[in-house]
């Protein structure tokens, strides 16, 4: 005979009755993820690799010095920094009150309501899982690059990109601590070798000395600001990740709020420097015709005249590794999201569990990695261009996978910064609340408007042109992923009211009904 539990959230109370399908069902530590294993240091490493800092300075930045033509790119970074240490203000306050592995959705399903969530649940899973699949392509390109440099060896971009997804999905049915080493040693090697970039440029500057030109306001105007914007947002992509671990951290409402400022602190003056030594390095009146015409190979060209072959190959490998450490990044991130979902209900249960040897959640890293081959695979069925072509597939899985992921955070972001304010209204805020309620307020103006620029100029970011009909295909697939959500929200609600009141409470859900079952079986 099965019995009856009720959970309580912020949107209302649900009496649970009859057979729940297992999904929270206690066995041992199957449905929660280890404890303490993250500290400061470990969870800052996880969430700033999955913003490959060498990736966005020799991929990112080029482009958008060149192709949209804004050469005060350091300015941007550090507008968009404030911007989200707006965004960090509310949602780290929510951290406090909400410790859940599907941090988004778990947001805002706990300010918007239940439905909100689903919808929320999956435009997450797919936003991260496009992001990662995207950086498969670019790094099965490079390494196939680095085959035929060093080794003189042709081989197709799919061999190591799949060779990537069976070791990324190796690493994720592992402990979280290993792949923070792992994500930790690359990081801060790849970091130390741009900084030394960074001082080179600075020490030899180029044709107009060392100029302050980039940070001039009036570098900012011209019709590619909105797709810059959509650019180097994605650049700081990682650090809203820091919520997903909160379940295995010490102390998690500490450490996730102080993660995430200290994240977005370092990305941006990290971001804004570097921008600023490359122009510095090709100077500001030369750089947007420089990065047009050599782009990602702007950077090792500038290296290379200042810090010789040597220093400039290992940046190569340097640059390789950087993207391997993000796949390992949004690896975890997909994989605890879909462990959040099979816990709720909103996946198939086993989903929910974790590896019993290491305390991963190993079905929803299995889920990731045979998505990622798929579509690595799909993109390398339709590729008859010849080896190391620029205008292979391969470069249209990177383009189109990561622009429509980034689309997806930046919704979500705006999303959850209302949701903050409605939690917090709903739990009658006071005056102590008031500055972060207007702070998120603030940013979550500011990220819908960058999101509506990126669903404008979609078009130049993803490279299809005026009238094409990827334009609207790409975005469509986060808003297709929205409604789904949603509808499925609406559906539960009406027919499985109690996983509904479930969405959201992760763990807490876990721990209510573990409760309420004790209750009756002393009773």
């Amino acid at each position: 005979m099965s019995t009856g539990s009720s959970y309580s959230s912020d949107t209302g109370t649900t009496k649970v009755t009859g057979d729940t399908g297992g999904i929270n069902t206690y066995k041992g530590e199957e449905r929660a993820l280890r404890a303490n294993r993250l500290g400061t240091p470990g969870l800052l490493l996880s969430v700033l690799a999955a913003s490959a800092p060498l990736m966005v300075v020799a991929g990112v930045m080029p482009t958008v010095f060149g192709v949209m033509g804004i050469v005060g790119q350091p300015l941007l970074y550090v507008i968009l920094g404030i911007v989200l240490m707006l965004f960090s203000v509310g949602y780290a306050e929510m951290s406090r009150h909400v410790h859940n592995a599907g941090a988004f959705y778990a947001y805002i399903a706990r300010g918007l309501g239940p439905t909100a969530g689903a919808g929320a649940s999956l435009v997450a899973l797919v936003a991260y899982s496009a992001m990662q699949v995207g950086i498969y392509g670019i790094l099965g390109f490079e390494v196939s690059g680095l085959f035929s440099t060093y080794l003189d060896i042709d081989l197709h971009w799919w061999i190591p990109a799949l060779v990537a997804v069976a070791i990324v999905g190796a690493l994720g049915w592992l402990k979280i601590d290993l792949n923070a080493k792992v994500l930790g040693v690359l990081l801060v090697v790849e970091c130390a070798l741009v900084v030394i970039f960074d001082i080179a440029a600075v020490s030899k500057p180029g044709p107009e000395g060392l100029s302050l030109h980039a940070f001039n306001p009036e570098t900012l105007t011209g019709a590619g600001l909105g797709t810059a914007l959509c650019f180097c947002i994605a650049a700081f992509v990682g650090f809203e990740q820091a919520p997903v671990y909160a379940e295995e951290t010490s102390r998690p409402q500490i450490v996730v709020s102080r993660v995430m400022f200290l994240a977005v602190g370092y990305a941006a003056l990290f971001l804004a420097v570097s921008s600023w030594a490359v122009t510095v390095a090709a100077g500001p009146g030369f750089i947007a015709d420089t990065s047009l015409k050599e782009g990602p190979g702007m950077l090792f060209g500038l290296t290379e005249e200042r810090l010789g072959t040597t220093f400039t190959d290992v940046l190569h490998v340097l640059f390789v590794t950087g993207m391997f450490a993000a796949l390992l990044s949004f690896h975890n991130v997909v994989a605890r999201y879909a462990f959040a979902m099979g816990r709720e209900g909103l996946l198939p249960a086993g989903f929910g569990r974790t590896n019993k040897a290491s305390g991963a959640p190993a079905t929803g890293s299995l889920l990731q990695s045979v998505v990622s081959a798929v579509i690595v695979l799909a993109f390398a069925l339709t590729d008859d261009n010849p080896i190391g072509d620029p205008t292979a597939p391969v470069l249209h899985l990177f383009t189109w996978m990561g622009n429509v992921g980034a689309l997806g955070v930046i919704v979500l972001m705006a999303t959850a910064s209302f949701a903050v304010i409605a939690f917090f209204v709903r739990r009658g805020a006071g005056r102590a609340q008031a500055p972060r309620l207007v702070a998120s307020a603030l940013a979550g103006v500011a990220l819908l408007a960058i999101a509506v620029f990126t669903v404008r100029d979609f078009g130049v970011l993803v490279g299809s042109g005026p009238g094409s009909v990827l334009n609207w295909l790409l975005p469509g697939v986060i808003v297709t992923a929205l409604v789904g959500g949603l509808v499925y929200g609406a559906v539960l609600r009406s027919t499985k009211p109690e996983v509904h009141a479930r969405i959201g409470l992760g763990n807490e859900a876990f721990q209510l009904e573990k409760a309420a079952g004790d209750t009756s079986a002393r009773r």
